[in-house]
């Protein structure tokens, strides 16, 4: 990539279990770590625990809200951008995307992941989606690898 940081969404449910909110902060962790930006739709859930993951190692989080009040952005995200385009803004989340990584989630985080398809992004698979194409790891070590080696092919 000529010049540019590398760009990782973590996509998964508003609504979610404490567990997946702890992987959610991990992977949020590993992203800052290796020098990538955090993009999410900015909101609660998976969005808030990866966001809060990378700003807590130093990373940068970008939120890509569906309304038009950047005040709905979770407190963890540095550039809100407000797409006035509600669950069309999925779309926006995956192009976005130099890597997706995809947590348990709903309609939502599906369609975050057939766009994923359509933009020809590695997609890995931490959240028992079990599509073919998809990048499936077992653990969050796993996960880190899986992205190390991904970075280091753009």
């Amino acid at each position: 990539m000529r010049n540019q940081k590398i760009t990782i969404s973590v996509i998964g449910g508003h609504e979610t279990s404490h567990d997946v909110e702890q992987i959610a902060h991990a992977i949020g962790g590993i992203i800052a770590k290796n020098g990538a930006i955090l993009i999410c739709g900015g909101l609660d859930g998976v969005m808030k625990a990866a966001s809060k993951g990378a700003k807590e190692a130093g990373g940068m989080t970008i939120g890509l809200l569906p309304g038009k009040d950047k005040a709905d952005a979770n407190e963890y995200i540095d550039v809100a951008i407000c797409t006035t385009i509600g669950f069309a803004r999925n779309a926006m989340v995956a192009a976005s995307a130099d890597i997706i990584v995809a947590l348990p989630g709903s309609h939502g985080t599906s369609c975050e992941i057939s766009y994923g398809f359509v933009y020809k992004r590695p997609i890995i698979d931490f959240g028992g989606w079990n599509r073919e194409g998809m990048i499936k790891v077992e653990n969050v070590d796993e996960l880190e690898k899986r992205i190390v080696e991904l970075m280091a092919k753009m």
